[in-house]
């Protein structure tokens, strides 16, 4: 009799404590602890009184795949096989998408034959695994299966075939899911909608994100709609569009958050927008969410590219814990403002704080260099990414290529580029680049053929260094050879950068009025670059003509650029028309264009110094002009004796 009552309450405490293990492994996973997950799981097997069960394997099987670890996922498996449970589908969906994000699409899709019911989840988990390796004949094939089953993709399905395709940047892809979510009704689903907004931005296609956004209905739009929008032009680094988006926001009656503040400061980047990252920062300190660490980073970044680094320096200085990340984006802001003596000094402390510089820190140093053009600093972070042991990774050594060739020191580069085991379209790219940047053309372009003989495939930004390395070259028939190579054999559509090379080149061997047909049979609109290498050209041949076409387009597109009116005068002075010459005059002075005055940049003791026409504002100008007016004196007294001894003789 007594039994018969403990058999019920043993059960009662087994069932409570495994419950109790359950929670302890699932707030693991939900707290990113997947690795503690799994010690708390084989602890859970170490107790008699409490076994896994059916709530346990499912969670511990997404452990395995946070950690994408392959033989863990196989030692769940096989715990799973030896209980009653091996044929639970939530089990088992479970575990093939263990095995999918752990890779082993084999297994997965084994398992995933094997069941003998499959939901929308199941086919969720093995669909997406495969389009995660890039395997989308499978996924294809898998998506018709899973019609032919009855099942129709949802929610979940779309959205993760978004983001993979966003992930390899495949904007094709990206509109056939779009596609295909619009096929199964899915358009609607506001979910699925800020998925493609901000897939659509990482992509680089805005005018896409914005036409999804300008779909979704009133009543769905919701605040991450919102930052979704801003998110996209943040990758575009488009401010004014960005500014827009968030004021409409705030005209519609919507409150931002911390997501809309750090979207909105990652897309002001010039000087000209500092206040309105300031007005954003109070905002942020008022709604409470200074004290976030993204945010903090990121309003440190927001100032360093506006040239702020004093702002960017004071919230530094001011955050309780520095992440890696703070440190690196310290970092860069000075190395990217050209005080490379304060970002190797920001290095040693980083250091000393017990942070270990990674590939982004020593990558903004190579940077600044190559800005700079300091070669020996530039030697000095080779050293210590070798010392480091960072020089292994490809996008180090590609930057380090970069610096070397903006330095001019073209034999260090080719040294570099030789050595390196693994070289990417990125590698190749950078050194014909950077032959083409350092004139010479030859190279550049035996480069590239050299680059087709291994396999590597060219991408726009390699055809866009060739066409420059022609250019320079004076090279019209190879230029017209890689333009048309472009489109016919890779399929890329020419940009406005390629379209303003080939300009540039037609305008340099003279070739003014193919030139101006080039660009007005263009299938989409020239922009100022375009219109400037034109005139540029028409000033070395002397066009008024040609050149005055040029230039209205210019004072159309920008109009209080100084530029195209002190280009357009050069042209009508190289032909003695001096009317025309006072007519730019005139209309500079009419619509209060400014000429900006040239600078002069010298690097002393890691610092950048700029210098401009009778700038005393350097707080060392006295001396400075004190010692140049001496030695102004000592060159009129050497050239005076150097004209008298020549009288003499």
């Amino acid at each position: 009799m007594v039994r018969s009552h403990i058999i019920p309450f043993l059960r009662t405490f087994c069932s409570s404590s495994t419950s109790s293990w359950n929670s302890r492994i699932a707030q693991a996973v939900s707290h990113g602890d997947a690795a503690n997950a799994l010690v708390i799981f084989r602890h859970l097997k170490q107790q008699s009184y409490a076994k896994p069960n059916n709530f346990t394997f499912p969670v511990i099987a997404k452990a395995c795949g946070k950690l994408s670890d392959l033989q863990a996922s196989r030692m769940i498996h096989a715990d799973v096989v030896k209980t009653p449970y091996s044929s639970d589908i939530y089990v088992q969906t479970a575990l093939v998408d263990a095995y999918a994000k752990c890779t082993n699409l084999d297994c997965a899709l084994r398992l995933f034959d094997e069941m003998s019911h499959r939901d929308v989840a199941s086919w969720n988990a093995i669909v997406v695994g495969y389009a995660q390796i890039g395997d989308f004949d499978c996924v294809s094939v898998l998506i018709k299966r899973m019609r032919s089953d009855g099942i129709m993709p949802d929610a979940v399905t779309i959205m993760g075939l978004t983001q993979l395709a966003s992930g390899i940047n495949h904007g094709s892809l990206l509109s056939c899911v779009h596609c295909l979510g619009m096929k199964y009704g899915l358009g609607g689903d506001v979910s699925v909608a800020n998925t493609w907004i901000s897939c659509y931005g990482k992509c680089g296609d805005l005018c896409s994100a914005e036409m999804v956004f300008s779909c979704i209905s009133r009543d769905a739009l919701c605040v991450v709609s919102w930052n979704a929008m801003i998110a996209g032009c943040a990758c575009f680094e488009d401010s004014e569009k960005a500014i827009g988006v968030y004021q409409s926001m705030i005209n519609g009656g919507y409150r931002p958050d911390v997501v809309t503040f750090v979207n909105l400061l990652s897309a002001i980047g010039e000087p000209k927008y500092l206040h309105y990252g300031m007005r954003i920062h109070a905002l942020a300190v008022k709604e409470g969410s200074n004290l976030n660490a993204t945010l903090l980073n990121t309003l440190i970044s927001m100032y360093t590219k506006c040239g702020d680094l004093n702002s960017a320096r004071s919230i530094f200085g001011g955050m309780n814990e520095r992440s890696h990340c703070s440190w690196t984006v310290m970092i860069g802001g000075y190395s990217g403002n050209g005080d490379l003596g304060e970002a190797f000094s920001l290095l040693d402390e980083m250091e000393a704080s017990g942070k270990k510089p990674d590939t982004f820190t020593v990558i903004y140093l190579i940077a600044g260099c190559g800005k700079v053009g300091t070669l020996e600093s530039g030697k000095l972070i080779d050293n210590y990414t070798m010392s480091k042991g960072l020089k292994n990774n490809v996008m180090v050594c590609n930057a380090l290529l970069d610096m070397y060739m903006k330095c001019g020191s073209e034999g260090d580069a080719q040294k570099l580029f030789l050595a390196m085991n693994e070289k990417n379209v990125v590698s190749w790219t950078t050194m014909i680049s950077g032959f083409a940047l350092n004139g010479n053309f030859q190279e550049a372009l035996d480069h590239f053929n050299e680059m087709l003989e291994v396999g590597i495939k060219p991408n726009h930004i390699t055809f866009l260094a060739v066409l420059q390395a022609c250019t320079h070259g004076g090279l019209l028939e190879k230029g017209w050879e890689v333009f048309d190579m472009m489109k016919r054999t890779y399929g890329i559509n020419p940009g406005l950068d390629h379209y303003a090379c080939m300009t540039d080149l037609l305008g340099r061997r003279g070739k003014l009025k193919e030139a101006l047909d080039f660009i007005q049979e263009m299938p989409m609109k020239p922009d100022a670059g375009i219109w400037g290498s034109l005139l540029g050209a028409c000033k070395i041949h002397g066009s008024v003509d040609i050149g005055e076409q040029a230039a209205y387009k210019l004072f159309q597109l920008q109009p209080q650029a100084a530029a195209p009116y002190v280009e357009m005068a050069n042209i009508y002075a190289s032909q003695k028309d001096w009317s025309g010459v006072a007519a730019m005059r005139v209309n500079m002075k009419s619509k209060q264009v400014t000429k900006s005055p040239g600078q002069s940049i010298v690097f002393v003791d890691g610092v950048c110094c700029s210098f401009t026409v009778e700038d005393r504002s350097h707080p060392k100008g006295f001396q400075t002009f004190e010692t140049l007016d001496s030695l102004v004196l000592q060159l009129k007294n050497e050239t005076d004796l150097i004209a008298v001894e020549e009288l003499v003789l």
